[in-house]
């Protein structure tokens, strides 16, 4: 339960008093009436009042008794700040005029239970969330997913756990549920990236390979941080056969490995596309770079240089 704060709410109020200082003392009594929000009697509840206008304001007590009534005597008429709390059952501040034809008049009064603070859900879904990445680390994504739901049931606003729900659903190789709940995701959040590159490669997978480049068109590439999405649309771009679709896998990837420098697999996959338009310089320039700085034990290691070799017999 929060403390009396009438002394904070009078301070406030003399600032407007223009140095006019009423006296708090005079012959008037004040009469009341506690009851809880049901209506009964509230017994031992705390009152005090204090006269606004007062340069050095002075707080009159009383406590109710058995049927919740308080009496305050030797007042002076003028507007009153009352204040009346109950431990456990609640606390209320009105302001009541107080003149020569209220003496005879009971001020009743209604106990508040202050609204309860609200819950705030990111403790126990931060706490929750670190449990299900440690089982998804240990390959027990079934578990984890299973704690994204249980959270969704208790949270059901939190769209973000759908996006993780829906992460988790990949993992386990089952990507139509896996749609289903990164999309809800991003109808709260259209512009999440991770969401976009996770949603364009479900898409991908399930065949539909025009739906997933309609969403890597609108992904800022500088932004992403897993750009596997986009490595599997510009394979299928070198695939085709098209000359087209393998210069638009060449810009694709140029732009990858200034964003990823440090992955020389993108060279790999330019050189690919490169031998694919016919350009030969450009493509054994590349070769000749990810053989110099690819793990020996890279997938793409001999085939880098069985192509290398049959571009230096040219």
């Amino acid at each position: 339960m929060r403390p009396f704060r009438i002394l904070t709410a009078l301070v406030m109020a003399l600032v407007l008093s223009v140095g006019v200082f009423a006296q708090s003392r005079g012959p008037l009594r004040l009469k009341g009436k506690v009851v809880d929000a049901a209506g009964q009697p509230v017994e031992g509840a705390d009152v005090r009042a204090a006269k606004k206008g007062e340069a050095a304001p002075e707080v009159f007590s009383a406590k109710t008794n058995k049927k919740g009534e308080f009496t305050l005597g030797g007042i002076a008429a003028g507007q009153w700040v009352i204040e009346v709390m109950k431990e456990g059952i609640g606390v209320t501040e009105v302001t009541q005029a107080i003149t020569e034809a209220d003496k005879n008049n009971i001020l009743s009064i209604t106990l508040v239970k202050p609204a309860p603070a609200p819950v705030d859900p990111s403790i126990e879904i931060n706490a929750e969330h670190s449990r299900a990445i440690a089982l998804a680390q240990a390959n027990k994504f079934t578990e984890a997913r299973a704690i994204y739901e249980a959270l969704l049931v208790k949270f059901p606003t939190i769209y973000q756990l759908h996006a993780m729900l829906g992460t988790m659903y990949a993992a386990e190789n089952n990507a139509a549920k896996a749609l289903e709940h990164v999309k809800i995701a991003l109808e709260k959040e259209p512009a999440n990236v991770d969401w976009q590159m996770l949603a364009a490669e479900l898409i991908m997978e399930s065949g539909d390979k025009a739906g997933a480049q309609k969403i890597l068109d609108t992904v800022d590439i500088t932004k992403v941080k897993d750009p596997r999405a986009f490595v599997n649309s510009a394979i299928n771009k070198i695939n085709s056969g098209d000359k087209a679709q393998a210069e638009q896998a060449t810009e694709l990837l140029t732009k990858l490995i200034a964003q990823f420098p440090s992955e020389p697999m993108y060279l790999y996959l330019r050189a690919r596309s490169y031998l694919a338009t016919a350009k030969l310089v450009e493509a054994r320039a590349d070769l000749e770079k990810y053989v110099a700085t690819a793990p020996a034990t890279a997938v793409q290691m001999a085939d880098a240089k069985k192509l290398l070799e049959q571009l230096n017999k040219k």
